[in-house]
């Protein structure tokens, strides 16, 4: 897989991310789903570098100028509901985008230090020979990323896969290496180093869903 952590090198994503850890920004929800769709943009940004371009012609007033036009068939996927604000910034690049959705949460299980996830709800188009970009906000143990994967995998095969998080720890980052194949490529903001006993990211920013849109009720 290859790995493309944006954090290496200085730029202005460094203060989006900055806010988005910051408990007393984090507290102006509007600014906090701004704050990850604004780097959502700065990773699709980077990577449409990596996709195929075709040249056309484009009529101007005065002429006519020839142009390297994006030209992939680009599904945009979401893990619901924190992925909303990261996909509204991939959407904003990729106005012609197909768009998937798909629901997974953890689901504890007897021993309080490990759980399952489950995927229920899934809403998705064709993905043969298509470009599939994978999006979930926090990418902590990668177990939510492979479900997904997994689970889309009836709607075709995709010719590439692209994953996009804001936010992994290294050991997620290590377990997507291990179950995408060579030719998938990982966009991501910033790799923390740990988790804690409950496969939360450490520092990390806390739960992104519930930042974005309040806290949830468990059932």
């Amino acid at each position: 897989m290859h790995i493309h952590n944006l954090s290496i090198q200085n730029s202005i994503l460094n203060s989006f991310i900055s806010e988005i850890r910051d408990v007393n920004i984090q507290k102006d929800r509007m600014r906090f789903r701004r704050n990850i769709e604004r780097i959502g943009e700065i990773l699709g940004y980077e990577m449409s570098k990596y996709l195929n371009y075709s040249a056309q012609l484009v009529e101007t007033p005065l002429g006519e100028s020839k142009t390297d036009i994006f030209d992939n068939d680009v599904v945009l996927c979401s893990i619901l509901r924190a992925g909303v604000p990261l996909h509204n910034g991939l959407l904003n690049y990729f106005d012609k985008a197909e768009n998937a959705f798909i629901s997974a949460y953890r689901h504890q299980t007897d021993n309080p230090e490990s759980f399952e996830i489950i995927v229920e709800y899934l809403a998705c188009p064709n993905l043969e020979d298509k470009t599939l970009v994978l999006a979930d906000p926090m990418l902590a143990t990668g177990q939510s990323m492979v479900a997904t994967f997994e689970a889309l995998k009836p709607f075709g095969t995709p010719k590439t896969v692209h994953l996009i998080s804001v936010i992994g720890a290294e050991e997620g980052v290590e377990f997507l290496n291990q179950n995408f194949n060579n030719d998938t490529h990982l966009w991501i903001a910033t790799i923390d180093k740990t988790l804690n006993n409950k496969g939360y990211i450490v520092p990390g920013l806390g739960d992104a869903g519930d930042l974005s849109f309040g806290e949830k009720l468990q059932h």
